[in-house]
């Protein structure tokens, strides 16, 4: 059904918007279109959310979020309230548990306390000093120590899952392994994409793409040199315990790497940033280090089987602001891409402003720091 039937179909019938990317950005932008009666098509170079979107932690908040730019927090917070109601409706939907779980996060170390504090207030995050009882089987010399028990995660491939059953479910048009090899543009305005499965017209397209945003950009609008996105590869390597449920009963975060307990009480230990062009290579200096900080910070570890280590790469910007905009030069090309490390609680916020803009609605979000003119001026 996601394949020869949904090719059929797209040959005979131009959808309203083609969206390129397949992962968790892709993936939420088709649903808010559909949502808003517009017919829809994904097309993803190899298996839908099987690279960045798969791979990483799902905290559903960036890492201290008050060292981020502002125009993070923004997509956050709107995401924040939208995500109890999306993963409410997938798994009514789809019988696919996202595992979306408000299990809380421990940040060990906060040498900026009061701008930490301060940003919680602002934007109405609870929070708490953790006390000494939090660190009972941690080793670690907590420094002004928070506790946000509001905080939740998602399990990044049941999340994906659930969403690729709803796009079916809905009728979505989804083409895998065929890859964007090509544009035809006149008057502004791209008529067909070129495809490794042939030719095919768009009415509007949406470069959702991930790490390989930029590179698409210049492979396809080589002449967009003042107006071309700027995302790169920016790899992580994470390891997987297979530690028992109440093992790790919420979410640490220790300097700059963190553990995540699933509900099956399988411990994920994370995360490396590497900047290593599109090699997802694992390495055994990075296992290394991963073994080690979880070790450190959770001495029962060693006791528990390590289960796999992977890499994924994340799209990463330079502030890790992501582009959501219709492009200032083409009438009909759009991206909502450069999510870095936070596309899955960026993700429903970006994909609603996405949909906005095209639509013409009116925005929950201000989108003018996401706009490709103002990011690249």
């Amino acid at each position: 059904m996601r394949k020869a039937s949904h090719l059929l179909y797209f040959m005979i019938k131009i959808p309203d918007i083609t969206i390129i990317g397949g992962g968790v950005i892709g993936l939420l932008t088709a649903r808010e279109l559909f949502k808003a009666g517009a017919t829809v098509t994904v097309i993803e170079k190899n298996q839908l959310g099987q690279e960045s979107s798969w791979a990483g932690g799902g905290i559903l908040l960036p890492l201290y979020p008050w060292r981020q730019a502002d125009a993070i927090t923004r997509l956050t917070l709107q995401s924040l309230k939208l995500y109890p109601t999306l993963a409410s409706q997938l798994l009514t939907d789809t019988q696919k548990d996202p595992e979306w779980t408000p299990c809380g996060l421990l940040i060990t170390k906060n040498p900026d306390i009061d701008v930490a504090t301060q940003w919680c207030k602002q934007n109405q995050i609870p929070f708490e000093t953790a006390t000494p009882s939090w660190f009972d089987n941690l080793n670690t010399t907590p420094h002004n120590p928070l506790w946000l028990p509001s905080i939740a995660q998602a399990r990044n491939p049941r999340l994906v899952k659930s969403l690729i059953q709803d796009l079916i479910n809905k009728g979505i048009t989804i083409i895998e392994a065929c890859e964007l090899l090509d544009v035809s543009i006149h008057n502004q305005t791209i008529t067909q994409i070129h495809t490794s499965k042939g030719v095919m017209p768009v009415q509007n397209l949406i470069i959702s793409a991930g790490a390989w945003t930029g590179e698409l950009f210049k492979k396809l609008f080589p002449a967009l040199i003042s107006h071309r996105p700027e995302v790169q590869p920016v790899k992580g390597q994470m390891l997987l315990f297979d530690g028992k449920p109440d093992t790790l009963k919420t979410m640490v975060l220790d300097g700059d790497q963190y553990l995540i307990p699933r509900r099956d009480g399988k411990i994920l230990a994370g995360s490396t940033v590497e900047y290593n062009d599109f090699n997802k290579t694992i390495s055994d200096a990075a296992k290394n280090k991963l073994t080690d900080f979880a070790y450190d910070l959770m001495p029962a570890l060693k006791e528990i089987p390590l289960l796999h280590h992977w890499a994924g790469l994340r799209p990463g910007t330079a502030d890790g602001v992501p582009y959501i905009d219709q492009h200032p030069d083409i009438s009909n090309l759009s991206i909502n891409a450069g999510h870095f490390r936070n596309g899955l609680i960026m993700g429903p916020a970006s994909a609603q402003l996405m949909v906005d803009l095209i639509l013409n609605r009116p925005t929950q979000v201000d989108p003018t720091p996401y706009k490709i003119a103002s990011r690249l001026a």
